[in-house]
């Protein structure tokens, strides 16, 4: 292994080609994956650390930030792989664009934008109060999202490739556009056993939405101190946090029950 105290010298070989990038002597024993990416960043300014991945192989798995050089099985002389990752962007930036976009395709529909539906001045509006209801809704379960991942969510990753956010955006957006399609349509009815029905949709709507911010916050405290670490999450003296006893992700669980709330008022 050599000696595991003193001064490392770091040899970084891109992954594919083998070419040596850079070499960085008299590394501390002590330093940390992450010191070791900004040292590398340094030298190439157009990778910055979160595109960077680090590993010991040039096909295994990227190297924490928080791993210690000295912990690893290299000897005073290591050789690292790097792999450019692409473009990233930040977990919280994802989250805005996924959320954001529904809000605003929504009311397209909702207000009956001429190029959506192709109507004359004589249909501007819903005359059944129902597709207001789903409306406030549907903002309501959104602006939650937007909020929550402003003050409640804390991410173990700290980017995503950027490539990705289409693939993200397209389910979020493209259910909110078909949802809004048909509860804003012209031709839209209200549901079929009236307001029995809406008023339940309602109630499990709030139940769900409540049992799903509980969920995130539970998880949230697991986090509290700032660290990445993965914990098992266990149900709290919150009713709604109880769902931990019979599934892992009971926030999807909640999500899931939001759902049928807006097909009833179809």
């Amino acid at each position: 292994m050599g000696g595991r105290a003193g001064f490392f010298e770091v040899e970084i070989l891109d992954w594919k080609t083998k070419k040596q990038l850079c070499f960085l002597d008299k590394v501390e024993s002590n330093a940390t994956i992450r010191e070791i990416r900004l040292m590398f960043h340094k030298l190439y300014p157009q990778w910055y650390p979160a595109r960077q991945s680090i590993r010991l192989d040039p096909k295994g798995k990227s190297l924490r930030d928080e791993e210690i050089l000295q912990h690893l099985p290299v000897g005073t002389t290591a050789t690292l792989y790097f792999k450019d990752l692409g473009p990233q962007i930040g977990w919280t930036m994802v989250f805005l664009i996924e959320y954001t976009g529904p809000l605003f395709i929504y009311f397209l529909f909702y207000f009956r934008m001429p190029f959506v539906y192709g109507l004359d001045e004589r249909f501007t509006s819903s005359p059944h109060p129902v597709v207001n209801l789903a409306c406030i809704c549907h903002s309501f379960h959104y602006i939650k999202r937007l909020i929550e991942t402003i003050f409640v969510h804390r991410f173990s990753h700290g980017t995503m490739p950027l490539r990705n956010i289409v693939k993200n955006c397209l389910y979020y957006w493209g259910f909110a556009a078909w949802l809004a399609y048909y509860i804003n349509h012209p031709l839209y009815t209200p549901p079929s056993y009236g307001k029995k029905q809406i008023n339940f949709a309602v109630i499990m709507f709030l139940l769900c939405e409540a049992g799903n911010f509980s969920i995130h916050v539970a998880l949230s405290d697991l986090r509290r101190d700032g660290s990445r670490t993965r914990k098992i999450p266990y149900p709290t003296k919150n009713p709604f946090t109880w769902l931990f006893f019979f599934v892992s992700c009971p926030n999807y669980t909640y999500e899931w029950g939001c759902s049928p709330c807006f097909a009833s008022f179809r």
